[in-house]
């Protein structure tokens, strides 16, 4: 009499196992089969009726406060808690890596995106700073929209000992860098963006293809 009734527990251990496993299966398949949704972290801030462009989906800050398109091969990385920080509704900073945006393991390209709240008369004095700082540059590329300026640049930039080096405007050097300032013209909300790819050197038609991503994805911010 036990044994048959453990016989019975079994199947029925059995069965749910089957019947939960075949459920996560369809859950899963409802999802996009790219890296972004691949990740759970990631697609936790992702909305997958919103594909715009072919190569990115709606992105929406768990601020409430701005969305953006955010690239499908990407991925937030989440290993501590240094990678993902928020603090109330106008603070928020994450970092995401993609390892074959150009179809190569070796090569990896990552963004650092940092939301927060700087005074607007102060703008120059921050675009400039920014600049400076990370490129060496004194007066970025604009581009106006009805409700942000974008500030941003590239360069090309390498490690010699603990110095970083920033070579612009080399035709020998296709940039790996990217830095952007994005800010709302109605309030003081402020998004900085860092881009860096790390690997070999960049064809001129794969500069070309990176340029459109940072550019298409800048212009897609709204607050």
């Amino acid at each position: 009499m036990m044994k048959k009734r453990t016989k019975i527990v079994s199947a029925v251990i059995a069965g749910a196992a089957i019947l939960i496993g075949g459920i996560w299966m369809i859950n899963e398949t409802r999802y996009p089969n790219v890296p972004a949704f691949n990740d759970h972290f990631t697609r936790e801030f992702l909305d997958k009726g919103k594909k715009a462009d072919n190569e990115f989906y709606e992105f929406k800050s768990k601020t409430g406060q701005y969305t953006m398109w955010f690239p499908e091969e990407y991925q937030l990385i989440h290993e501590n808690k240094e990678d993902y920080a928020i603090n109330g509704q106008f603070y928020e900073r994450w970092v995401a890596s993609s390892g074959n945006f150009f179809n190569n393991k070796n090569e990896v390209s990552y963004m650092n995106v940092e939301l927060a709240e700087k005074v607007k008369e102060n703008e120059e004095v921050n675009v400039e700073s920014l600049f400076k700082k990370n490129l060496h540059v004194n007066q970025p590329k604009k581009i106006e929209t009805a409700h942000i300026s974008i500030y941003y640049d590239s360069a090309y930039t390498y490690f010699k000992g603990t110095e970083e080096k920033v070579v612009k405007n080399n035709i020998k050097y296709v940039p790996n860098t990217y830095v952007a300032y994005i800010a709302d013209k109605n309030t003081d909300k402020v998004i900085e963006l860092y881009y860096k790819y790390t690997g070999d050197h960049l064809t001129e038609k794969q500069g070309e293809k990176q340029d459109k991503l940072i550019v298409k994805m800048l212009k897609s911010v709204k607050f």
